[in-house]
């Protein structure tokens, strides 16, 4: 039987936790960790681990995003409400990033610098992806002929996600290079190739390119996931993406070991198209382990710690950043050993989770409380 849409979202929810679990890794390895312990093979594993959160949450949100898409579609909203709809969630995400920064510049008011202000942020490079997904979904919706057969609609959706996914991962080493757009303010140049104030892009920043090409593979995945073929053969299908995201991983490595390069400036790790379809391969893969896991493995057992952080990303996100980098560490930063990290990870971990539960044992009594006031007033 196909899968119903609570299961789908059950391995998505775990796959937001599993990259919360990552990130906290990262963070707290890197924020603490000194002197030889940064040194270590471990704190570079813990490193190369934190290069999967960030494509892992864009991939995610635009699954996500298929998944509002065709709902709203299937109300029989018109393309204008369901673009009013989407890329004014984006446009929240957006706002939240903005505040974010805010917030950390107050917090650390004295040291960090103003141009912390205008960095950008994972957030911030999530709620620009809605945004664009949107605008994408709703052109493709208004040339197709009303009323739009639902099918016919992911079908297409899903093809032009597709094109513009590859078409950002293509653009990015001549934006980051030859097409650079200096002539903009750096902050908005920024949000092209993350070159904030220091006059070359960041590595370390989450611009549109290349990162936004993760959320539009997501909404490719999103839709083919939704069709009606693949739900009646969800297991299988999901297999063979786990399968063909192997096969793209060993034909970018192939492709990427050939002498022809078409690009004058050609940097594997940060903007390369080769190096975006390997972990894109990477993320199909990781897509159809989490569905084994929860459809078959451990996930089935009752309550998952991972789907549970998953379903709160966003607040575990925002407050354990100040508990790891903020004036709020609960270890001196870039001072301890290996083992003493390890046990401040352990105890930002259990502290998140803990934090997770309480959000969603408030919000179910605040809707059973709010369900309680409408009763007199259905009543009437």
């Amino acid at each position: 039987m196909p899968a119903s849409h609570s299961s789908r979202l059950a391995y998505i929810d775990w796959l937001r936790g599993l990259a919360c679990v990552l990130m906290f890794q990262t963070h707290c390895y890197d924020a603490w960790l000194g002197g030889d312990a940064r040194k270590t093979k471990f704190f570079m594993w813990s490193q190369l681990g934190g290069t999967l959160p960030a494509p892992l949450f864009l991939f995610l949100a635009g699954i996500s995003f298929a998944l509002v898409t065709d709902k709203l579609h299937g109300k029989g909203l018109s393309a204008g409400k369901i673009a009013r709809a989407t890329v004014g969630r984006g446009a929240e995400i957006f706002g939240l990033g903005l505040l974010f920064r805010l917030q950390e510049y107050l917090i650390a008011w004295g040291w960090a610098p103003w141009s912390d202000l205008f960095r950008v942020d994972i957030l911030n490079t999530i709620g620009l992806s809605m945004m664009l997904m949107g605008a994408m979904n709703w052109i493709v919706l208004s040339l197709m002929p009303p009323p739009s057969v639902k099918s016919r609609a992911r079908l297409w959706l899903g093809m032009a996600a597709v094109g513009v996914g590859l078409t950002i991962s293509l653009l990015t080493p001549l934006l980051w290079n030859a097409w650079r757009p200096s002539w903009l303010a750096w902050p908005l140049e920024s949000y092209i190739n993350g070159v904030h104030n220091l006059n070359q892009p960041q590595p370390w920043l989450f611009p549109i390119f290349p990162w936004t090409g993760f959320a539009f593979a997501g909404l490719a995945a999103g839709f083919c996931l939704l069709s009606n073929w693949v739900r009646q053969r969800e297991p299988a299908t999901i297999a063979v993406a786990g399968a063909g995201g192997i096969a793209l991983i060993y034909l970018a490595h192939w492709m990427d070991a050939r002498r022809l390069q078409i690009y004058a400036v050609y940097d594997f790790w940060h903007t390369s198209p080769n190096f975006f379809l390997i972990r894109v391969g990477l993320l199909l893969a990781i897509l159809s382990a989490a569905y084994a896991w929860c459809r078959w493995g451990a996930g089935q057992w009752g309550f998952s710690p991972l789907a549970q952080l998953g379903r709160t990303s966003l607040l575990v996100y925002w407050v354990h950043i100040e508990f790891v980098y903020g004036r709020f560490s609960i270890l001196p930063k870039r001072l301890v050993d290996i083992r003493t990290a390890s046990i401040g990870l352990l105890v930002i971990f259990l502290s998140m989770l803990l934090l997770s539960l309480l959000r969603a044992n408030l919000k179910g009594r605040g809707e059973e409380v709010w369900a309680r006031l409408r009763e007199p007033l259905r009543a009437s």
